[in-house]
């Protein structure tokens, strides 16, 4: 539904309600003005034949009229008017109270309304979304907690190799690089938690300079060289000079999560791309790697805290790189999105240049 059909079902609910109390407002003064005429009648009756009319039991009768219709329609109303309501009260304290199952139904009268049908889309499109997000949380904890508890093990057994001794200085240099590598690893997963907690909580970009951006990819490529050279990787660096103002820092951690991420899951002996260009007023940073293509269903989400599209888990990661990084370029006034096709993924960053 359109902005303008979203505001006429509005309007039309609103009059709907104006409506039905302007009919019982009507009701009542029909009642009232019946009630005058039919006393007035009735003392002319009285006059006019002699018999003399009890108005006490006249006025009772009148009255009892009054509260039976008026219950009747009070009911009537509340069926009407409140019953959606108190459905969606009620499902948002089921929700409140963690059972993000709950979803809200129409089924009456006014729940076929276009703005109640769209009260009702809005609501369950949120339930939906913090379910998935609930079984992600739960996941990355389940996850997170195995990913951390891998590397402490690890450190914790090659020590105690090393304090009874008796081995040879090649394995001890060999036990030492692995606990060397187990804890670095561990830093950075504690880091990655911490910077989507500082970024998440953040409202404004902060300080601004104007510097060169084609140096900050080079000089991130260069950080991650050890990766890459590792799996015989070939950088492809396609850009000119780029200068932007915008926060260092930050942006830092968009192009060395994505760098990380390319690296990550590119076939060994391929290359990765880096491509710069301004285009239409905005400059494009892309990076591209040859691989596993993501699933279809995956791209909605995987810019989602906590979430891998690699369910295997078979490569390192814990979800927060792409969500930091999204959080980033959002808070930039840019997009960031991603293409995956024919075993090659491309993630796009496009900030205002």
């Amino acid at each position: 539904m359109n902005k303008k059909a979203e505001r006429s079902s509005r309007i039309a609910l609103t009059l709907l309600f104006a409506g039905l109390t302007f009919a019982v407002i009507l009701l009542f003064l029909l009642m009232l003005a019946a009630f005058i005429i039919i006393f007035v009648k009735t003392d002319l009756l009285s006059v006019a034949s002699g018999i003399k009319i009890n108005r006490p039991l006249l006025i009772f009768l009148f009255i009892l009229f009054c509260l039976v219709v008026g219950a009747g329609v009070s009911f009537l109303l509340s069926r009407i008017l409140t019953g959606p309501i108190n459905r969606i009260i009620n499902t948002i304290n089921q929700l409140a109270d963690g059972n993000y199952k709950a979803r809200l139904k129409t089924g009456d009268l006014l729940s076929r309304h276009p703005t109640i049908i769209e009260i009702t889309d809005s609501f369950n499109r949120m339930a939906e979304q913090l379910d998935k997000t609930e079984i992600l949380r739960s996941d990355f904890i389940n996850n997170f907690s195995h990913e951390f508890k891998t590397p402490i093990v690890s450190i914790a057994g090659f020590a105690k190799l090393l304090r009874r001794g008796n081995i040879t200085s090649q394995q001890q240099e060999e036990y030492l690089e692995i606990i060397e590598e187990e804890s670095l690893r561990l830093a950075q997963m504690a880091t990655g938690a911490m910077d989507l907690t500082k970024i998440e909580n953040r409202t404004v970009l902060g300080e601004t300079e104007e510097y060169n951006l084609s140096e900050q990819l080079r000089n991130c490529v260069l950080q991650l060289e050890d990766k890459w050279v590792k799996k015989d990787l070939e950088p492809e660096l396609l850009f000119e000079e780029y200068t932007i103002r915008a926060n260092e820092d930050l942006l830092r951690q968009v192009w060395i999560n994505l760098l990380d991420n390319a690296i990550k899951f590119s076939e060994p002996k391929c290359a990765f791309i880096v491509a710069a260009a301004k285009e239409n007023g905005a400059l494009r940073v892309s990076v591209t790697n040859t691989g596993k293509t993501i699933p279809p269903e995956a791209l909605p989400f995987i810019f989602n805290k906590f979430y891998q599209a690699d369910e295997s888990h078979s490569t390192q990661g814990n979800g927060i790189g792409l969500a930091v990084a999204k959080k980033i370029v959002t808070l930039h006034g840019g997009k960031i999105f991603v293409q995956s096709t024919s075993g090659k993924t491309v993630f796009t960053v496009e900030l205002p240049a």
